[in-house]
């Protein structure tokens, strides 16, 4: 769902009533295609056909309380909606104009969302500008992308500006690369145009490898004409013909509204031969990756768009001087592209004035973890991170607490409870030992261990590495095998400062950016949480009781019934008692599975880590 403003509106393309079905790969999941059918089915038996309008849109957003339907001129979100809903959803809201109120969003009522989506604080505190479209439009019809000033800006660009104007503007407006480290926009275009070669190229990277990470794909599947527009101002700006997306085959729904809105973007003359004619060529192509971590680094993208092994290659020369096919080449995540319409068509100015002094513009987060509200959201730089979790969030579930959250995901780093206060840019995740990274946002809660927590991403890195440097290949592999010894108590004192050489000699030597940031989540944990590293080494304890080497599960004879509930339901056999003899477990058969503990009636069994 997007704020109510003029320019949030649906296109008007007939009827009174639109009804806005989320078709993004979280609801979809969730039966919303059968959502769309039912209601299409109940319109058509009605002979509505005229009136009521079923459109397919992009993700809203909320996805935790998806599947999404949202009902203009009404502007009223209904949540959780299953394909059993629509009867009565049709019956009440369309044909009688009755709010089905067990359907609203949160605990709002028909009368505070309508109109005024302000009140609910999820979308209130955003400004949405790359996922302007998604959740407005139907994302494979072009039509309704042009109705909402689709493809004016390339327009404007082609017939009135040059394209050192075209580059101007984007340094201008100070946008920053939003999927990595932050690289200035408009310089790393400056240099390809530079460049006095035949052939350039425009690259996307739209293989979105961190875990937890959907952002690019949301956009792909809700306004993927945002994406083929901004790739042709870019080859315009530097003198490019021919553009690649490289995108995860992981991402079907992507993929495919992608390859309509190009043929329909090529059906239209917006790409193509001699655009607007002013002899302007622009082809686009769609390459597909096989889900390697790795190929996020833009040399490694590069190599495996020309059909080779993914590695990276060492630098310089730059992609600007020798990317693709040993071409000038610029690359940008698909967020970096979305935002360049919206600049060249509301000025540099407008962009710059939103964010930081050094951080322009807004920024797209998927929000997951232990968060009441998990999905997109897209906010100011410069929101604190208090903001994002409890305003926008919602907060941690069941009354828990706050303990960290992690950004930039194998790359980044831990941002604990005290600096809940920090804004969301550049140079404070810089500072506090993380990352921007591509929006990846995990919220931790007081049964986190971020002892664990390190190991699953060193995990992800030693599994996901191309190993072709040594430091990245070798070295953590051998930081995984430390903090693994540690979470099964097997740790010492000398292992942490091992982890901690290792992981400085690694960002000091590895060959990409990818091996260089790999000890992330290792340093910034020990930073701000040692005192979880040495309750692992020294008293043999995880307090967050999560490492299983370290947890014992203790039946309290006080407590205990002695219904033989939890024996008859252990998978090891380990649990012993009857009603004569006290129930004991058998901690060398345990595996820590913890399923006694769920079914005592009586909350007799201790987690005792």
């Amino acid at each position: 769902m997007i704020r109510v403003d003029k320019d949030a509106e649906p296109t008007k393309a007939g009827g009174r009533m639109h009804i806005m079905v989320c078709g993004g790969t979280g609801c979809t999941s969730s039966s919303s295609m059968k959502i769309i059918e039912n209601f299409e089915e109940l319109i058509r038996i009605n002979k509505m056909q005229d009136d009521v309008k079923v459109v397919k849109t992009g993700c809203f957003g909320l996805c935790a309380e998806g599947p999404i339907v949202m009902i203009y001129p009404d502007h009223i979100m209904y949540t959780t909606v299953q394909p059993d809903d629509v009867s009565e959803l049709f019956e009440s809201h369309v044909q009688k104009g009755e709010v089905v109120k067990r359907l609203l969003a949160g605990d709002k009522t028909a009368e505070e969302i309508t109109n005024a989506l302000d009140n609910v604080d999820f979308f209130s505190r955003q400004m949405r500008v790359a996922l302007r479209n998604c959740g407005a439009i139907n994302p494979e019809e072009i039509d309704e992308y042009i109705a909402r000033d689709g493809y004016l800006a390339l327009e404007k660009v082609i017939t009135e500006m040059e394209p050192e104007d075209v580059i101007d503007t984007i340094k201008a407006s100070q946008l920053r690369g939003r999927g990595g480290a932050g690289f200035p926009t408009g310089t790393k275009w400056s240099f390809a145009a530079a460049q006095q070669v035949a052939q350039k190229y425009v690259c996307c990277n739209a293989d979105e490898g961190d875990p937890g990470a959907f952002m690019d794909r949301s956009v792909l599947e809700g306004d993927p004409h945002s994406l083929i527009e901004a790739m042709a101002i870019a080859g315009y700006a530097i003198g490019a013909n021919q553009g690649f997306v490289y995108v995860r085959a992981e991402y079907p729904i992507a993929v495919e509204r992608l390859s309509i809105a190009i043929e329909q973007a090529k059906a239209y003359g917006l790409i193509g031969k001699d655009i607007f004619g002013k002899g302007f060529d622009f082809d686009l192509e769609i390459r597909l990756g096989a889900g390697a971590f790795v190929c996020g680094e833009e040399t490694a993208l590069m190599t495996s768009v020309e059909g080779k092994r993914g590695e990276p290659r060492p630098r310089p020369p730059f992609p600007a001087v020798k990317g693709l096919f040993g071409q000038p080449t610029i690359l940008n995540n698909v967020e970096t592209y979305a935002n360049v319409p919206v600049i060249i068509m509301k000025g540099a100015d407008w962009f710059a004035n939103i964010g930081t002094e050094k951080s322009k513009g807004t920024k797209v987060f998927a929000v997951g973890g232990k968060i009441n509200n998990t999905g997109l959201v897209e906010i100011p730089m410069g929101t604190t991170l208090r903001e994002i979790i409890y305003d926008i969030g919602g907060g941690i579930p069941n009354g828990k607490t706050f303990k960290a959250a992690q950004t930039g995901g194998p790359s980044g780093g831990c941002i604990p409870a005290s600096e809940l206060d920090t804004p969301i840019d550049y140079e404070s995740l810089i500072a506090l030992g993380s990352m921007m990274g591509s929006g990846g946002l995990i919220v931790m809660d007081e049964d986190t261990c971020m002892v664990d927590l390190a190991r699953f991403f060193l995990e992800f890195t030693v599994d996901e590495s191309c190993g072709k440097c040594p430091p990245c290949r070798i070295g953590t592999k051998r930081m995984l095998e430390i903090v693994t010894r540690i979470t099964e108590g097997k740790g010492t004192m000398e292992d942490l400062d091992k982890l901690e050489v290792l992981a400085k000699n690694i960002k000091a030597s590895a060959l990409c950016g990818l091996g260089q940031t790999a000890p992330n989540p290792v340093l910034s944990t020990m930073k701000y949480f040692r005192d979880e590293y040495i309750a692992h080494v020294v008293d043999k304890k995880c307090p967050a009781g999560v490492c299983k080497s370290m947890v014992k599960y203790i039946i309290d004879t006080d407590t205990c019934k002695r219904c033989s509930i939890c024996k008859k339901g252990c998978p090891t056999q380990c649990i012993s008692g009857d009603k004569n003899t006290p129930f004991s477990i058998d901690q060398d058969k345990c595996v820590k599975c913890g399923l006694c503990m769920e079914k005592c009636p009586f909350k007799a069994i201790l987690k005792n880590a």
